[in-house]
């Protein structure tokens, strides 16, 4: 049994090409108008399909196949998200929920009986660009933040989400975790360059990242760049130019770590006044939690020391806190054992990137699949993956969720 490639191909193309602006960006970012259309498209196919269509109140979307048989059984989940960066590509979570439709209606095309409902399933606000935190959706339904509080979430623009979603006809009336799952699986582009370089198709994704987010203000003193002596200065940027260089040896000593500056703003920012305030983020990753941990000391205690050493002050604000995950045992073994059933090449894999998978692991079985992305390009419209390499991922999924739909 294999999915039928032109429909998923077509769609995967179709809501690539929903949701662009005036120059012919991706912009689907959360809540907006672009995202409706997306959400519309989407959920019209669903209904083609002949789901039973659920949206909770922080506006995620459930298309639910179940049958009089089965209906009281815990559903199997198959999700992802369909929001996107600001200009972005088009396989980055689309895919995913894409190919768990294509499961769900080769499956009934089939007339293949399960013992268990199956749940395509997308999430809100996976990518956290207008509203924070990321992966927000999925975690409120992980019940990992209060729905109402949530809902009041002030974005970048000044809007605020309850409202917006309320605009765009996605504020649901089902109360997030309505539906218990028994387990959740999640196809994705790896986002990453391993599986393209190594020459692999397909990855089983056993764990992924912790991510601990921070924002840090260095606060100096603004004086005139020419008449200053570098002995007498309380310079805000050269601080920060320090604590930048620290987070890149220091990753680049504890394995498996990551560390990136993303974000950097200088006050005055003029180019002959020594900078008074630096404001930048610091993201620091690692699957391992105790090696996080480390990371993070190692890195507070840096902070303090060259603000004391440079007679600065500087203040911290924790973004985003998220513990590594390890995925579900049973399901990994799932998944490498249908791809070599397929003849497909396999690798175990971490997973760099944050993922809705990641907040469902709260509440049930999960892991994940990747399949390559072209030199590893992501949260570009130059994002690839070939068409075969797409559905041989469609295909082992196919094969696990029937599986699991029938444990």
């Amino acid at each position: 049994m294999n999915i039928n490639e032109e429909r998923l191909i077509n769609r995967i193309k179709t809501l690539g090409d929903t949701g662009r602006d005036a120059e012919n960006r991706v912009m689907r970012v959360a809540a907006t108008d672009e995202d409706k259309l997306g959400r519309d498209l989407v959920k019209s196919w669903m209904q083609e399909a002949g789901l039973r269509i659920e949206i909770d109140r922080i506006g995620n979307v459930f298309g639910i196949w179940e049958t009089e048989e089965n209906k009281n059984e815990e559903p199997v989940f198959i999700g992802s998200h369909i929001d996107s960066v600001i200009n972005a590509g088009i396989y980055d979570g689309c895919y995913g929920i894409l190919s768990g439709l294509e499961v769900v209606e080769t499956l009934k095309e089939n007339n293949v009986e399960t013992k268990r409902p199956i749940v395509a399933s997308f999430y809100t606000n996976e990518e956290g660009v207008r509203y924070q935190p990321d992966m927000m959706g999925s975690l409120v339904y992980a019940g990992g933040m209060d729905v109402d509080e949530v809902l009041k979430t002030v974005g970048t623009d000044g809007t605020i989400l309850g409202e917006e979603l309320e605009r765009i006809g996605y504020a649901g009336n089902k109360e997030p975790g309505f539906l218990k799952p028994h387990s959740y699986v999640e196809l994705h582009v790896e986002q990453g360059s391993i599986l393209h370089k190594e020459g692999i198709p397909v990855g089983a994704v056993e764990n992924l990242q912790g991510i601990s987010w921070q924002k840090i203000t260095i606060k100096g003193v603004a004086n005139h760049a020419g008449t200053t002596p570098m002995y007498l200065r309380h310079d805000a940027g050269y601080v920060a130019s320090e604590i930048i260089k620290f987070v890149h040896d220091m990753c680049e000593k504890i394995p498996n770590s990551v560390g990136t500056i993303g974000m950097i703003k200088f006050l005055p920012n003029a180019i002959n006044v020594i900078p008074s305030l630096c404001e930048f983020t610091v993201d620091l990753r690692n699957p391992d939690n105790d090696k996080l941990i480390e990371l993070e000391e190692k890195f507070d205690a840096f902070l303090k020391e060259i603000c004391e050493r440079e007679e600065v002050e500087f203040e911290k604000e924790r973004l985003v806190r998220f513990d590594p995950v390890k995925f579900d045992e049973h399901i990994v073994k799932l998944i490498e054992d249908e791809a070599k059933s397929r003849n497909i090449k396999i690798k175990r894999m971490t997973s760099g990137a944050g993922h809705d998978a990641q907040m469902m692991a709260r509440i049930c079985d999960v892991a994940m699949i990747f399949v390559p992305s072209i030199d590893g390009i992501s949260h570009n419209p130059k994002e690839l993956t070939e068409d075969k390499d797409l559905v041989q991922g469609a295909n082992i999924l196919l094969g696990v969720i029937e599986k699991l739909a029938n444990e």
